[in-house]
């Protein structure tokens, strides 16, 4: 029997009788409400992050405000049914993370290139603030080793520590100030996804390096060394020591400091072996603070070279509203230092967070962390505490001692506050080799090999941006290993963005299902109707005359086959499942891709546009000139409307297989 030509074939198509179940369909999608307006979604947004829970505008106003409260502060919902047996845990906890805390916040407050008690500080303000607006149970908040790394390394080429080390304090509180106001906005407007700009590829990659930078850096401390270079990058760090190593090193502070790191790193083991003694590698590091300190007042071995913490400022956080500089000099070096801050910050806090919550069962709402963790650095700045963030040692040390709720880190806080008035006159003779071997101590644990080995088996793009984070803090700077490892993956999704993938659907033999021929040999292709899939969230500038240009490309190709010849394409179904949005010029590539297959006698219909998308095809009336009978809400409708159509054609004598 003879097959009619494509041009009549088109001709003679008429609309889809509206009666059908599949046009029915239509139209509940092309009579679909307009998505709200951009602000609407913003106010939504933020009314969801501050007033949580409520749905209805009509609610009293005590009821609203007391949904306000408890959303940000969750410790009025929680706490009324806080019991005596969980505060005998959670007592426990918290001293045996001050144990861990105190001589920690000193290490990283050196490391910061601040003064010891600053460290201090930033363990007592910001654990309070958190625990009051908070959400996660485990979390142990202080100063961690990349944040203060980061920060020395930053400020340091705004202003010289050296040289004015009132103006670096000075730099070091407003950068706190921003990072405590973007994390604070992140929540706020929801924005939580930036963090996510840092793939864990990168992460792991950029923990690795810094931690290896870390442990460069404390050589000075474990050799004695006076005079260090204030650089990073790995290369500068190694001259610095060989340089120092002909001139003049003290051999004490290395016995001292790595005796320790030894008596450390033992009960660590210890610990992970024998899980009942969990508070040993706990409180190591603070029995080693005393014992050093003790060794070297006995000893006066301060006097052979021996380097000591000296003089440490005691009494509660003095207030710093003052000293925050806004100046136009240094507020845009500040504010920038800051934006990166928040990034690592809340990275690192987020991630440990929600690893923990997993393991206790229990939902962690990323955006209300950055609200807490962004006033609780804010307030921080206020009483002279640097940056302050989740920490992973120390959060393990919380979970292995039982805590239960954020009020171990209510007790951390009040003992280091104990320890501040009372004891730290009792550090003075604290030697600097001891709290670089604490530190050290806590390095493996950045060190994730088994992750980048799992990264290099599932992903090598991944492996490649791990790799630039890794190389780029070691050789270069942090900023250098962040924008590397930024840099490749805003490639590597600007490379999927542009270039994405199209593949032709078959149907599954027996069942309603259409999938990917490529993926699935056995689907069947439909006689005369070619389905394609667009594999991208967007059809938009970027893509758009890409995509139109392939699908084009493909159907020349298709149409040389002898196979295409006999069997002639006369429908073109796009499944549109996977494109969230389009914009004018997608919308404008459709238009082109319409007309081409109109000129080649192919109809082309639309499957499943979503709720953007939809709109805007009705709002440039590209709806009108395709034909609303060619949407369709499924694959599944548009081949049964082809077929019904088909089999009408037939009847008539128009259309003969």
């Amino acid at each position: 029997m003879a097959t009619k030509p494509a041009e009549s074939f088109t001709m003679e198509l008429q609309p889809l009788d509206a009666t059908t179940a599949a046009s029915e369909r239509a139209k509940w999608l092309l009579s679909s409400p307009a998505p709200p307006a951009p602000w609407r979604q913003v106010y939504s947004s933020v009314r969801e992050s501050m007033l949580p829970g409520s749905k209805s505008a009509q609610q009293p106003r005590r009821s609203m405000l007391l949904v306000f409260l408890e959303g940000l502060f969750p410790i009025l919902k929680w706490g009324r049914n806080y019991k005596a047996t969980k505060f005998k845990n959670d007592l426990l906890a918290g001293l045996t993370l001050a144990s861990l805390c105190i001589p920690q916040s000193i290490g990283y407050a050196n490391l910061a290139k601040l003064d010891p008690q600053y460290g201090l500080y930033a363990s007592v303000v910001p654990p309070l603030i958190y625990a009051l607006m908070g959400s996660s149970r485990e979390l142990a908040i202080g100063p961690v080793a990349v944040v203060s790394l980061l920060l020395s390394a930053m400020v340091s080429k705004v202003v010289d520590p050296a040289a004015d080390p009132t103006l670096y304090r000075r730099i070091i509180f407003t950068v706190t100030f921003f990072t405590g106001a973007f994390q604070a906005m992140f929540g706020v407007f929801r924005l939580g996804f930036l963090i996510d700009f840092l793939s864990h590829a990168a992460v792991v990659g950029f923990m690795g390096g810094a931690a290896i930078v870390i442990g460069l850096q404390q050589l000075k401390g474990l050799l004695g060394i006076s005079h260090f270079t204030s650089k990073t990058d790995v290369i500068s760090v190694l001259g610095a020591v060989v340089e120092a190593l002909h001139h003049q090193w003290y051999p004490l502070n290395f016995v001292l400091g790595c005796s320790f790191l030894i008596f450390i790193l033992a009960t660590r083991f210890i610990g992970r072996r024998y899980k009942k003694v969990f508070w040993l590698p706990a409180v190591a590091p603070l029995f080693s603070v005393v014992l050093s300190t003790f060794i070297v007042y006995l000893t006066e071995a301060d006097k052979h070279g021996v380097k000591i913490v000296k003089h440490l400022k005691g009494g509660l956080n003095p207030i710093s509203v003052h000293q925050l500089d806004f100046g136009a000099q240094h507020v845009g070096e500040a504010a920038r230092i800051g934006l990166i801050c928040a990034l690592i910050a809340l990275t690192e806090a987020i991630a440990v967070g929600r690893s923990f919550a997993s393991i206790k069962g229990y939902h962690l709402d990323g955006n209300k962390e950055m609200v807490a963790m962004g006033c609780m650095n804010i307030i921080g700045s206020f009483t002279s505490c640097y940056t302050a963030t989740g920490s992973f040692s120390r959060t393990a040390v919380n979970f292995s001692a039982g805590c239960e709720t954020v009020v171990s880190n209510i007790v951390m806080s009040i003992t280091v506050l104990i320890s501040l008035l009372l004891f730290t006159k009792l550090l003075y003779y604290t030697p600097l080799a001891i709290l670089a071997s604490i530190i050290l101590s806590a390095l493996p644990g950045l060190i994730d090999i088994n992750g980048a080995y799992n990264i290099w088996k599932v992903d090598k793009l991944d492996f490649l941006i791990s790799l630039g984070a890794f190389f780029g803090v070691l050789f270069g700077s942090i900023e250098i290993g962040l924008l590397i490892a930024v840099g490749i993956s805003f490639g590597k999704i600007i490379l999927l963005s542009i270039k994405p993938s199209t593949e032709v659907l078959g149907r599954l033999p027996g069942t309603d299902i259409f999938c990917s021929i490529n993926q699935f040999p056995v689907a069947t292709k439909i006689p005369g109707i070619v389905i394609i899939r667009i594999n991208s969230g967007t059809l938009c500038f970027a893509n758009a005359n890409f995509i139109r240009e392939r699908i084009l490309k493909w159907l020349s190709d298709e149409n040389e086959t002898k196979e295409s010849n006999k069997a002639g394409i006369r429908v073109m179904i796009l499944d549109m499942t996977n494109v969230m949005n389009i914009d004018t010029t997608g919308i404008h590539a459709m238009e082109e891709l319409h007309k081409k297959l109109i000129s080649r006698g192919i109809e082309l219909a639309v499957a499943n546009p979503r709720w953007e998308m939809i709109n805007k095809m009705k709002a440039a009336k590209f709806v009108e000139k395709m034909g609303a009978d060619w949407i369709f809400l499924s694959v599944g409708d548009a081949v049964e409307a082809m077929a019904s159509l088909r089999r009408k054609m037939n009847v008539n004598g128009l259309y003969a297989c």
